[in-house]
C-alpha cells in the first residue's frame, strides 16, 4: 500500500475486553482494515491462549485471532482495573465486550455509565441469548445457537442423529454480523451526527438468518426442513461423489444450464432433456436417479480426470479438500488466500489472508497475536499513568 493510502478503519480505536470467539473477532476483522485495537486480557492471560493447539506453548488460536492488536493486561474486575477501562472509553469509538448479561452494570459499566461518560462511545455486545429474554442470563456458546436455532435438526443424514459443526460457525457468524453491525453504528454517528449506541448480539439469532425461509415456510406451509445429507431438499442435482481413487468431488446444477451440461458431461443428455426434470420440483423428486446417474461416471474415474472433464463442460464441481490439500491448490496460492506472517515468536506462520479484499483500501496483517502484555505501558501511558502508577498496579496484580 502506497503512503498516501489510508487504511478504511485508521483513526478508529476499538477496545477488546471479549474472550474467545464471538466478540473478538469483531475487533479482528476491524483490526484488519485499520483500526487501532487494544485487547484487553487478565493478567493470568486470555483463555484463548490455553484453547486448542499450541507450538512451543503458544496458542495458535490466539495468533490468528488476536492479529492486529495490541494486548494489555488489566483485571477489570478489580476497581483499578476498571477505572483503566473507563479511562479507554473517554478516548475510543469502539468497546466490544461479552460477558454474561448484569456483567458490566455490577461492575459500575453499564451502557448508560458509559454513554455518559462518552457520548460518542459504541458498545457491541455479544452474549448466548441477548440482553434481555427469559434466557439472558444463561450462559451461552455457539454450540447451543447451532442446535437451538435448527441447524443442527437439518444436519447430517436421514438415519443418523443431528450433527454439530466442528467448529464455531455460530460463533464466526455472529461475529461477522457483529462488524457489519458496528460499522452501520460508526456511519450513523459519523455521517449523521448520532450519539453512539450499544448493540445487542444474541449468539443464536445472526445464524437463523443465513438457515434461509424455514420460519417463513413453517408459518405458511407447515413444512419442516429434516435431514437429507450432502442432498438439499430444494435443488438438484447437489451432492458429494466418490471417484475411483477414493477422493471426493461435489457438484451443485440447481441452475438449468449446468444440469444440462452436467448430464451431458456424464453420458446421459436423455436426462437432461426428460420432461420430469424440466423443473426444479421435478429434478428433486427424481435427485435419486440423477446422483445415480452421476455417481456411475465418476466412479469411474480418478479426481483429477473427474475435474478435468467437467472443466471441459463447464460444470460446477470442485473437489473436497482438507486443509492441506486447500493450502497446496494453484488457485488458493495464486490469490494468496493463505498468507505468511513473520511473528516474534514462532517466525514465519501461515494464516488466513485479510478478507473480504478491497481495490482502493485493502486490509493488512501487521502482525499476528502478540505475547501477553507486550502492549501495557505503551497503552497506559497514552492515558495519562507514569511509570510510578504503572508499577504499583503492576505490584498489585491489576496488570
Amino acid at each position: 500500500m502506497s503512503e498516501n493510502k489510508k487504511m478504511p478503519l485508521e483513526g478508529v480505536r476499538v477496545i477488546d475486553i471479549g474472550t474467545l470467539f464471538a466478540g473478538p473477532w469483531i475487533a479482528t476483522y476491524m483490526a484488519d482494515f485499520g483500526a487501532e485495537v487494544i485487547k484487553i486480557e487478565h493478567p493470568r492471560g486470555d483463555s484463548l491462549r490455553n484453547f486448542a493447539s499450541q507450538k512451543d506453548g503458544v496458542s495458535l488460536w490466539w495468533k490468528l485471532a488476536s492479529r492486529n492488536k495490541k494486548s494489555i493486561t488489566c483485571n477489570i474486575s478489580s476497581p483499578e482495573g476498571q477505572e483503566i477501562l473507563r479511562k479507554l472509553c473517554e478516548g475510543a469509538d469502539v468497546l466490544v465486550e461479552n460477558f454474561r448479561p448484569g456483567t458490566m452494570e455490577r461492575w459500575g459499566l453499564s451502557w448508560e455509565s458509559l454513554h455518559a461518560l462518552n457520548p460518542k462511545l459504541i458498545l457491541a455486545r455479544t452474549s448466548g441469548f441477548g440482553q434481555k429474554g427469559p434466557y439472558a442470563q444463561r450462559p451461552g456458546f455457539g454450540t447451543l445457537a447451532e442446535a437451538m436455532s435448527g441447524f443442527a435438526h437439518i444436519t447430517g443424514f436421514p438415519d443418523g442423529p443431528p450433527t454439530l459443526p466442528p467448529f464455531a460457525l455460530a460463533d464466526g457468524i455472529s461475529a461477522l454480523c457483529g462488524t457489519y453491525a458496528v460499522m452501520m453504528a460508526l456511519y450513523h454517528r459519523d455521517v449523521h451526527d448520532a450519539p453512539g449506541q450499544e448493540i445487542d448480539i444474541a449468539i443464536y439469532e445472526p445464524i437463523t438468518m443465513v438457515l434461509g425461509p424455514q420460519p417463513l415456510e413453517y408459518d405458511q406451509l407447515g413444512y419442516v426442513q429434516m435431514r437429507t445429507g450432502n442432498a438439499i431438499p430444494f435443488a438438484a442435482p447437489r451432492n458429494a461423489y466418490r471417484c475411483r481413487d477414493g477422493r471426493y468431488v461435489v457438484i451443485s446444477a440447481s441452475a438449468e444450464n449446468i444440469f444440462k451440461r452436467v448430464m451431458r458431461a456424464v453420458g446421459r443428455e436423455d436426462l437432461g432433456e426428460d420432461p420430469r426434470m424440466v423443473t426444479q420440483a421435478g429434478r428433486v423428486e427424481n435427485m435419486n436417479e440423477l446422483d445415480d446417474a452421476i455417481q456411475g461416471w465418476i466412479g469411474e474415474h480418478t479426481l483429477d480426470e473427474t475435474i478435468a472433464h467437467f472443466e471441459e463442460h463447464e460444470c460446477a464441481l470442485g473437489p473436497i479438500y482438507d486443509v492441506a490439500q486447500f493450502m497446496a491448490d494453484p488457485h488458493v496460492q495464486a490469490r494468496e488466500t493463505i498468507t505468511t506472517v513473520e511473528d516474534e515468536e514462532l517466525g514465519p506462520i501461515k494464516m488466513q489472508n485479510v478478507i473480504p479484499r478491497l481495490n482502493g483500501s485493502p486490509g493488512t496483517i501487521r502482525w499476528a497475536g502478540p505475547p501477553m502484555g507486550k502492549h501495557t505501558d505503551e497503552v497506559l501511558e497514552g492515558i495519562g499513568y507514569d511509570s510510578a502508577a504503572i508499577s504499583g498496579l503492576r505490584d498489585k496484580g491489576v496488570i
